[in-house]
Order: structure tokens, then C-alpha cells, then sequence
């Protein structure tokens, strides 16, 4: 699936297969891909560097599907997505991270897809060499170079062979070469037989260097973008140690390996940090846990204002230093989000107003809706229990009726509790099916219906007990 050949109307289509409702939300974010298509078309250069994205604000309370939106279409995209909360950032000066972190950490996103997609488009090549290695580590060839004699290292001569030993030599050499031929072949056929999976060898594999530096590297370092680790890497290399495996793990081990000489380092850090620059999804959670202005200029609320403050040039566009390059923000999409229950959206500063222009409420889940998010969505809870449990042997399925309670109970429990949205619906799950998983491996291959009845005598006591329900749903 190509994301730039898809219309507004088929990403919300590919959207409903997992997110139930929320119509205006999801159009808004398809517009926002499919634009950033329309500016990907433009042949005007310097007018597609003046096309940026439109911003978006998702007000709705917990669990009605603001996080889900935005990964999925992360994932539809198949774009850099990190999900931040807001109020983990502090304003500058305060202890806590620093909101360019949030760039810095979609980057190493980037770079880990990145690198995948380079692992792939090697993996045949490094598998048949890692086979090869195997064959040579299996047949007893592959061994450390030996040391250099010790009088050579003390510039020592040998007497110069005579033409009848340097044939001889020779013919010793060709003989033994011949010899690991053939073996090398016959191992190379048990191999490929699968025969040697379970056997035990002995590779060669890295280890990273002192856990002290990489802590010194991230922790010193991060802020200026300089990638300490690698340097630090090159005046401390890895130091190499054998371990004991099975051939199987091995040849992962050393796929891997060989993989990582295949590709090129440089050329997949400028592919992550286009992607990030041009496809990069951030989606900035609890954003109105930060709204508000200073008043009193202290207490804990001091720097709210602040951390907006910081926040907004990476929304309105700069550069963010990273150890793989100068990211510019200009283009990644920010999807911001927050229930907005007691402060409001023009809480916030203007200046971050005007930076996410585009706002969409989110509606409250309605029983009908619990019901359907149930069953339709195609990772929908049912469907995932009903394929756990057949692990077990167990056909388990759900009446109608069944659903349609489950969906009551979820609302009344958010109305009696504390309203947390489809979330609701894991607890309840899980508690109807408690008893089930735990006896399902001694309960053997049966059929099981889940109807009404069930449901009730399962969830009805913790329902109706409120105090309870508090603890336990």
C-alpha cells in the first residue's frame, strides 16, 4: 500500500478497522496526510518548502481514542511517531528534560526504521554469509590468526627453503586445502538439512563498551547533539569474547554481524533524518495539564508558561541539533491532545494558539459505541480472547447479549467511578475471563459460550458494590 496514492476517504477507512467513531477527528488527520502528499507532488521547490503542516488540537477526555488515532495513522504512514506527555518536559533551567528531547528521540525512531529497512534489504546476503561462517566454525576452520613467531617479531631470519621443501610445502598445503573442502561441503549439507540446529559452537560476538560511558554519553552529551558513544567507541573499542550457543542462535548472532558491515551507516542516517524531517508524526499528550498563565510567579504552576514557551519553536519551526544532523522541525506534524476539563484551549499562550490551528473535540463513548468497539475493530478485545484461549484448545464465543451487557456495564461503572473511557473495557474483560484463563489448561478442548447470564454472575457483584468497583475496576 502506497500512503500517496490513498484519498482522505480511504485512510479514514483504514482507521475505522481499528478506531470506532470519532468521524471529525479522523478526517482531520487524513486531510493532514493527504496534504502532506500534495506537497510531496509540488513541483515548485521553494513553494513546497512554504507548505507546512496544519497543526492539530484533540480535546476529549481519557480512553475515546485521541492516542490510537494518531498512532495508527503513524503506522498507515509508516512515519517516525513518538507520543510525549506534556508535563514531563520543564521549562529551561529547571530540573527535567528539555523539550528538543522530543526531537531527538523521534530521530533515533527514525534511524532504528531506518536501519531495519537496510537490515532487510541485506538480510539474504548477511544469512548466506553468516552460513558460511557457520560452515567454516562447524568444519574447524575458522580460527584467530596465530600470533607472529617470536623471533620474527624480533626480526630473526629463517634459512632460505630449498626449491625441493617449498614443493613440498606446496603440495601439503593443497592436500590440506582439499581436505576442508570436502568437509566444508559436507557440512555444508547437514547444515542446510537442518540437521546441526541443536548443536553447540562457539562464536565470536562484541561487547558494547564500559556501561559507565554510555551513561556518560547519554547524560553529558544528549544536549549538544554529539554522538560521545561512537567516539568514545572508537578510543575504547568493543572488546570481542566468545559465547557458547546453538547453531540456530548463532546464526542469528552472526546474521546480524554480517549485516551491519553490509550497510552503510552514513547513507541510513540521512535516510532517518529526511524521514523525520519530512514524514515525522509527534503527538503531544496532557497538553492542557500546561495551560494557564503565571500569576503569583511561584509555587508549582512557576513554569507552565515556561514550558509552552519552549515548547512553541519546536512547533513553529527550527533546528534541533542530534548526533546524526540538524533535524529542521518545519514539516513534522504535531497532533497535540488533552481533556481540557478545567482549563481551556485559550489557556494557552497565543502564540501556541496560532501554532495548532486546527481543533477537534472527540465525543464521550456511549454504551452503543462500547458495544461496537467490542467486537468490530480488528484487534477488537473479543476477537484477541476468543485466539488467546483457542491456544488452549478452548472455542470460546459471545452472544449478543452477551456484548450488549458487557457495553452497559462499562457505562455504568465509568458513571459510578471515574469516566476512563474504552479503557473501562479491559477491566472487565479481564475480570469476566479471570477464572476462565486460569483453568483453561486443565480445562481441555471444549466449547465455551459467554452469554448474559455469565456476564452478570462474573462482573454483577463487583458492579454493584461501588467501593469495590473503585479497587477493582
Amino acid at each position: 500500500m502506497i500512503i500517496d496514492d490513498l484519498t482522505p476517504r480511504e485512510i479514514v477507512e483504514q482507521l475505522d478497522r481499528y478506531i470506532i467513531g470519532q468521524d471529525d477527528a479522523k478526517r482531520s488527520v487524513a486531510i493532514a496526510l493527504r496534504n502532506r502528499a500534495r506537497r510531496r507532488a509540488l513541483e515548485d521547490e521553494e513553494l513546497r518548502d512554504e507548505v507546512i503542516p496544519k497543526n492539530i488540537l484533540m480535546i476529549g477526555p481519557t480512553g475515546v481514542g485521541k492516542t490510537e488515532i494518531a498512532r495508527r495513522l503513524a503506522n498507515l504512514a509508516n512515519s517516525p511517531f513518538i507520543k510525549v506527555e506534556a508535563t514531563k518536559f520543564t521549562e529551561v533551567g529547571y530540573v527535567g528534560r528539555d523539550v528538543e528531547a522530543i526531537i531527538r528521540d523521534l530521530m533515533e525512531i527514525a534511524y532504528r526504521m531506518a536501519e531495519d529497512e537496510a537490515f532487510a534489504a541485506v538480510e539474504e546476503e548477511a544469512e548466506r554469509r553468516a552460513n558460511e561462517r557457520l560452515v567454516n566454525i562447524l568444519a574447524g576452520v575458522e580460527k584467530s590468526q596465530a600470533a607472529p613467531p617470536l623471533a620474527a617479531m624480533l626480526g630473526a631470519t629463517e634459512p632460505t627453503p630449498t626449491p625441493e621443501q617449498m614443493a613440498a610445502e606446496r603440495d601439503r598445503r593443497e592436500q590440506m586445502a582439499r581436505q576442508e573442502e570436502r568437509v566444508r561441503n559436507f557440512t555444508r549439507q547437514r547444515l542446510a538439512a537442518g540437521e546441526l540446529e541443536d548443536q553447540e559452537i562457539e562464536v565470536e560476538v562484541e561487547e558494547p563498551m564500559m556501561q559507565s560511558m554510555q551513561i556518560f554519553s547519554a547524560a553529558g552529551m544528549e544536549e549538544m547533539g554529539m554522538d560521545m558513544q561512537n567516539m568514545l567507541g572508537n578510543l575504547f573499542p568493543a572488546r570481542k569474547s566468545t559465547k557458547r550457543t546453538t547453531v540456530a542462535e548463532a546464526r542469528r548472532v552472526l546474521t546480524y554481524q554480517e549485516a551491519d558491515k553490509l550497510i552503510d551507516g552514513q547513507e541510513v542516517g540521512r535516510r532517518a533524518l529526511e524521514a523525520t524531517e519530512e514524514n515525522g508524526i509527534v503527538f503531544v499528550d496532557e497538553l492542557d495539564k500546561v495551560a494557564g498563565r503565571e500569576t503569583t510567579g511561584h509555587g508549582p504552576d512557576v513554569s507552565r508558561e515556561g514550558v509552552q514557551r519552549d515548547i512553541l519553536p519546536i512547533i513553529e519551526g527550527c533546528t534541533v541539533m542530534t548526533k546524526y544532523g540538524p533535524v529542521n522541525t518545519d514539516h513534522i506534524l504535531f497532533i497535540c491532545a488533552g481533556a481540557f476539563h478545567i482549563s481551556k484551549p485559550s489557556d494557552l499562550i497565543p502564540e501556541l494558539q496560532g501554532r495548532i490551528p486546527l481543533r477537534v473535540e472527540l465525543d464521550s463513548l456511549t454504551q452503543e459505541d462500547f458495544a461496537r468497539i467490542l467486537v468490530e475493530p480488528d484487534n477488537s478485545l473479543v476477537k484477541q480472547y476468543i485466539a488467546l484461549l483457542a491456544t488452549e484448545g478452548i472455542e470460546l464465543t459471545f452472544g449478543e447479549d452477551a456484548i450488549t451487557e458487557l457495553a452497559r456495564l462499562a457505562q455504568l461503572v465509568n458513571e459510578q467511578t471515574e469516566n476512563i473511557g474504552a479503557r473501562r473495557l479491559y477491566t472487565l474483560m479481564e475480570r469476566l475471563l479471570e477464572e476462565l484463563s486460569f483453568e483453561a489448561p486443565e480445562i481441555g478442548e471444549q466449547k465455551i459460550p459467554i452469554d448474559a447470564d455469565y456476564v452478570q454472575k462474573q462482573l454483577q457483584d463487583v458492579v454493584e458494590d461501588q467501593d469495590l468497583s473503585r479497587y477493582m475496576l
